[in-house]
């Protein structure tokens, strides 16, 4: 944590009061040499002194603490990481700089970031003069692949080539199979060992090596097996994808370069028509699923998402990954169901609170304000650790459907689809449900009526006049 401030706080208010530094140092009975020190914060400060100056400057012993510059610049150097602003080079000493030289400037930088970046997570995104849209990398590959409805006819026929080409091995030889073959077709020896840091998977075209990290699972493995596999005979598939999205960008081309190479992985391990056959039969019971064909929970889950085929579709389910904060990582929705852009879901959606029972699988029936319902379940997902003492990565993995496929997962036995409606939002910012206690912010299109004498919901409201 950084060292509070209290020099350059010091100086502030000294500044603010037009009292010299040898002025104020003769008050204190110190010298001006040690009193520049302390103000350059190149000097520890008594408690006896903190007291000295908070009656000498005729202020509070809270404005001494730093404690709010800190957070000043804390939040500072948060504007200046935002990728959309450029300013990645700004040092973190100018952070410090803008808040000791002019704080009320630099809160009014920090307000106007926060209101820009409400506006940039609530609205469809910026826009360039050309009209086009100025997203992240991430955002652009993700949301090209959730426009395409996450499924590539293309890449399916790859990746039956490629399975068809090893003589259909099962599940449970699957990756005895995939390394087999990138042996015999291209030379790379598969081994499994020690990596560095968070490092899972390590291809070495010129040593003819692929090694895969031992923390994995066999799932995993045969997963990142099928990657490079695919990167070897999928290449040409996969790049006439890009060419028809047209990415604005390279980082965004290679973003949308590794998800359609993971795409064709996931493939590869769960065929099309089986593992929709085993889906029907099986009424969608993820746990069963991925047993069948020896994958991870969300692996099966995400191929789930994918099976839209023309004359052999699957449930249109949803799918979405977001970890303890809140962040979303992927989506995609053949059910229709309307994500927001960024963050902040509704508190109330299933997804939030599967983070208190890890490992299991709970269920909803999620109603939004338009009346659209969808029966959703959903499960943490946890990704072992690279070396003791690091938190394992924890993320939730939610699915949803139209409850007019309800009938067809076993998620649905035993709910009374209409009783056990949930009313949920988008986000707080763009919800206008009413008595709401687990609002987060009040909705952007409805004016706050506030009565001290009540209490109940977090935030009250009146119709916007100029809301539609």
């Amino acid at each position: 944590m950084a060292r509070p401030m209290i020099g350059r706080v010091i100086r502030r208010l000294r500044q603010e009061r037009g009292v010299t530094q040898a002025a104020l140092a003769a008050r204190l009975g110190i010298s001006a040499s040690y009193m520049n020190l302390i103000e350059a914060d190149q000097r520890a400060i008594t408690a006896s002194l903190v007291f000295k100056l908070a009656d000498a400057l005729s202020v509070d012993l809270a404005l001494l603490s730093g404690q709010a510059e800190g957070r000043l610049e804390a939040g500072l150097r948060e504007v200046f990481r935002d990728p959309l602003l450029g300013a990645e080079s700004v040092p973190e000493e100018q952070a410090a700089a803008l808040v000791a030289a002019a704080p009320d400037a630099a809160r009014a930088m920090l307000a106007l970031w926060r209101a820009w970046r409400v506006a940039r997570e609530d609205s469809a995104g910026l826009s360039l003069p050309s009209g086009r849209r100025l997203l992240l990398p991430s955002e652009e590959a993700r949301d090209a692949i959730h426009d395409a409805g996450n499924h590539f006819p293309a890449l399916e026929e790859v990746a039956e080539t490629l399975r068809a080409a090893m003589d259909e091995p099962s599940p449970q030889s699957l990756d005895h199979a995939l390394a087999h073959r990138l042996h015999a077709h291209h030379g790379i020896i598969v081994s499994v060992g020690v990596l560095p840091g968070a490092a899972l998977r390590r291809y070495d075209a010129t040593a003819g090596q692929l090694l895969i990290s031992e923390t994995l699972p066999r799932e995993s493995r045969s997963f990142h097996i099928a990657f490079t596999l695919a990167l070897l005979e999928a290449r040409d598939a996969v790049e006439r994808v890009i060419d028809v999205i047209g990415p604005s960008s390279e980082e965004a081309g290679a973003m949308l370069r590794i998800g359609l190479l993971n795409y064709v992985a996931a493939a590869v391990m769960l065929p099309y028509a089986p593992f929709l056959a085993a889906a029907r039969s099986l009424r969608h019971d993820v746990a069963a699923l991925s047993a069948r064909f020896a994958a991870s929970y969300e692996q099966t889950c995400h191929r789930l998402s994918t099976l839209q085929r023309e004359g052999a579709r699957g449930v249109p389910f949803f799918f979405l990954r977001v970890d303890p904060a809140g962040n979303v990582s992927k989506r995609f929705s053949a059910a229709g169901f309307p994500f927001a852009r960024g963050g902040g879901s509704c508190p109330r959606w299933i997804p939030h609170a599967a983070f208190a029972t890890p490992g299991r699988i709970v269920v909803q029936v999620a109603e939004l304000p338009d009346g659209a319902a969808f029966l959703c379940f959903a499960r943490t997902v946890e990704h072992p650790a690279t070396r003791w003492g690091e938190p394992a990565p924890m993320r939730v993995v939610a699915m949803g459907c139209g409850l007019s496929h309800a009938s067809e997962v076993c998620y649905a036995d035993g709910l009374d689809l209409v009783s056990a409606r949930v009313g949920i939002g988008l986000s707080c910012r763009l919800c206008d449900r009413p008595d709401c206690r687990s609002r987060a912010f009040p909705p952007l299109e409805h004016r706050l009526q506030l009565d001290p004498a009540k209490a109940g919901a977090p935030y009250e409201f009146t119709p916007h006049p100029d809301a539609g």
